[in-house]
């Protein structure tokens, strides 16, 4: 597995144009490879995320089986003669984390639920749009997931539902289109940010290599962990 970085010139009409639709980045990002990369039996696939730290300060995380090559972004959106991107090894990285380990995390989420309104009708997704239902989907998902989001000491709590390590921030309501033809797709986007122990070292691995959640391919599902 790896790890890669990439930082977008944002002053470039390339990459403004890039980063305005999920679609046309997952074709970038799925670009990087010579053979389009499927799941592996381990559930390993493509994840990608963009990190929106500031307006000038614009990244893209790449985690994949095989190793990447983001020339073609590089010369459309970053910086061709002075900048490119790092990819790291991930495997070694994965391999030492280990159940009680505590991380700081972030992860881009599409939380979705299903609903019918009668019992004649099929199910279909629908997006949380409320942060109390926001999260919540991440928090029903924690145990299956190998982890568990830290509590907040009782002190810190500034709410009766302030009980986690957790905040929500940079939700998005994005619409696009897979072609000029077709349907526009909305898709609801959540960041999260907060600290984690590890509680099935197993399952987690699972977790960082598959992704959480649905909407993969448009920049969700991609947990990254630094240093608590």
């Amino acid at each position: 597995m790896h790890l890669t970085r990439f930082r977008f010139n944002t002053a470039r009409v390339g990459a403004r144009r890039v980063l305005s639709s999920p679609h046309i980045l997952h074709a970038a990002v799925m670009s990087s490879f010579a053979e389009i990369p499927q799941p592996g039996e381990d559930g390993a696939r493509v994840l990608w995320r963009v990190d929106r730290n500031s307006r000038a300060e614009t990244y893209l995380y790449l985690v994949s089986p095989d190793k990447p090559d983001l020339t073609h972004l590089v010369e459309q959106a970053g910086w061709p003669h002075t900048g490119g991107w790092q990819t790291f090894d991930y495997g070694g990285f994965l391999s030492r984390l280990a159940t009680g380990d505590q991380w700081a995390f972030r992860l881009t989420a599409n939380p979705v639920h299903t609903v019918r309104r009668n019992d004649d009708e099929p199910t279909k997704l629908t997006a949380h749009v409320g942060l109390h239902h926001q999260r919540d989907w991440l928090l029903k998902r924690q145990e299956n997931a190998g982890f568990k989001v830290m509590e907040k000491p009782e002190e810190r709590r500034l709410a009766p539902q302030d009980e986690h390590e957790l905040v929500i921030q940079d939700r998005r309501q994005l619409s696009f289109r897979k072609s000029r033809e077709s349907k526009p797709v909305t898709l609801v986007t959540v960041t999260y940010d907060g600290r984690l122990q590890i509680t099935d070292a197993d399952a987690f691995r699972r977790t960082l290599i598959s992704g959480l959640g649905k909407a993969k391919a448009y920049g969700c599902g991609l947990m990254t962990l630094a240093e608590a």
